[in-house]
């Protein structure tokens, strides 16, 4: 395989190094490198655990990404890093990177809890205390934004050139959503401070993308399989073989050649439309995911696959694509919609995958902001109640803040959630107020009458079964 060299300077610091990350964005610098040379090296960036920086690091920042799906396997390695750190016990050495002259693009996949968004303001979270530490200034920065922010002040007082931040999360407009946090880290920090980022973000670009490949924790499956390398790797990535990336051409230093196909990825698509791809995405894809999830984890299912095959659940989340997101979504000129849904349930059916419900159930609360308020008020403010969207709030409440005699399973409880505890304090009450408090986590109801719904769905999950609760919702009956 083609390695990147460890002594080049990298022209891409990216925070996360997460197994999306390295099966996604690296995998496309590495066909983009295949295809014309550059000085787009990636350095990641780990913000605090040290495992897979160090197994990288000891592996000659090599590692596998088995392609999964029922006709077999495929081994790639990208072979783009050209080093790694830990934010946290290396902060000096990030800054630094940051800050280089050579540093083109810093790149980030720190997950939507990683953004420090406040989900009702949609500005910075203010009052979150690793924000507020990073305002002062006393320590090394410990969020993502305050690192990306104390990074380009360190540039702008280098005197180094404007670069371009690149989210790659799953966030609608995860570009302009990163520059507004990033210029409210800016307002928020002390005078003279203020005033060095505020003009230096002036030529700093943060174009908007769309990125969309499944890529499941790592197994013991997945470690067997890297062995089609011939070598031991302790930190290969699973991934299913589809990938697709859309972008909105705006680098303010230049950018890999990422529209070459290669590597088993197709060519990065350049648009100035990523938001009618990322609303494809957030809500046919990510939205109905969710609904999966939830339910599936309700239902005693541990992977996805399972959740499909549950004849109540895989109606009910054909339901909530085709009747509540799909209409909501103005369809890209050139994606052929059909093909589009069809392919998306072929791909969570993917039984050789083990995605597994509770990732893809984790964060919620903060996913969940994303995908239903906005289709829910479509169809609120044109006399529409949309069931299924409240079937998968009250899913995901019956998840995470059950009431008291409600057990969930074992896949629910397993879900992470940054929430659970705000929510728990509610739990004990009416169902209607936990409802309330719920939705008031999302960004409030979207419309008259939507709260009533998710109760009336919550109760049937809590009370009575899965099957019950999607018999209700198809019904479009108001529970007794």
């Amino acid at each position: 395989m083609r390695a990147v060299p460890a002594r080049q300077h990298p022209g891409i610091v990216h925070l996360g190094l997460s197994n999306f990350h390295r099966a996604h964005q690296a995998v496309h610098t590495a066909a983009a490198l295949d295809a014309a040379d550059g000085p787009w090296g990636v350095l990641g960036v780990a913000p605090r655990s040290t495992a897979v920086a160090d197994a990288m690091a000891a592996q000659d920042l090599r590692y596998t990404v088995v392609e999964i799906s029922p006709a077999g396997e495929r081994a790639v390695v990208p072979a783009v890093h050209t080093g790694v750190r830990v934010a946290a016990r290396e902060p000096d050495a990030v800054l630094t990177a940051l800050s280089a002259p050579g540093t083109r693009i810093v790149s980030l996949t720190v997950t939507e809890h990683g953004y420090t968004l406040d989900p009702v303001t949609g500005g910075l979270d203010l009052d979150h205390p690793g924000v507020r530490a990073d305002l002062r200034g006393d320590a090394a920065p410990g969020t993502a934004i305050g690192l990306v922010a104390r990074g380009l002040l360190h540039r702008a007082r280098a005197g180094a050139a404007p670069v371009t931040v690149l989210s790659c999360d799953n966030l609608l407009g995860n570009g302009d959503t990163t520059a507004r946090l990033v210029h409210g880290f800016a307002h928020a920090m002390a005078p003279a401070e203020r005033e060095e980022l505020t003009a230096y973000l002036a030529g700093v670009t943060f174009p908007n993308s769309m990125v969309d490949r499944i890529v499941p924790a790592t197994t013991d499956a997945t470690r067997a399989a890297a062995h089609l390398t011939g070598v031991d790797d302790a930190v290969p990535v699973p991934a299913e073989p589809f990938s697709m990336w859309v972008l909105e051409d705006r680098f303010a230093a230049g950018r890999p050649a990422w529209e070459s196909a290669g590597r088993g990825v197709p060519g990065a698509v350049f648009t100035d439309d990523v938001a009618g791809y990322e609303l494809l995405k957030l809500r046919l894809l990510n939205g109905t995911h969710s609904m999966l999830a939830y339910l599936g984890a309700l239902a005693g299912q541990d992977l996805i696959p399972g959740a499909v095959a549950h004849l109540a659940v895989r109606a009910a989340a054909e339901r909530v694509l085709h009747d509540e997101y799909r209409p909501t979504v103005p369809v890209p000129a050139g994606v052929d919609i059909d093909a589009y849904a069809a392919r998306l349930v072929e791909r969570w059916s993917n039984t050789a995958l083990g995605h597994r419900t509770r990732q893809v159930g984790s964060d919620g609360s903060l996913k969940l902001a994303q995908r239903v308020p906005g289709p829910a008020a479509e169809h609120l403010a044109a006399g529409r109640m949309p069931h299924h969207l409240a079937l998968t709030v009250a899913a995901w409440l019956a998840c995470v803040a059950p009431p008291p005699g409600s057990d969930p399973g074992p896949h629910a409880a397993a879900m992470h959630e940054p929430a659970r505890e705000r929510l728990a304090a509610t739990a004990t009450g009416p169902a209607a107020d936990h409802v309330r408090a719920a939705c008031a986590l999302l960004g409030g109801e979207p419309g008259p009458g939507f709260a009533d719904r998710v109760t009336d769905l919550f109760i049937v999950l809590t009370r009575h079964s899965v099957d019950a609760a999607v018999a209700e919702a198809a019904g479009g009956r108001t529970a007794a």
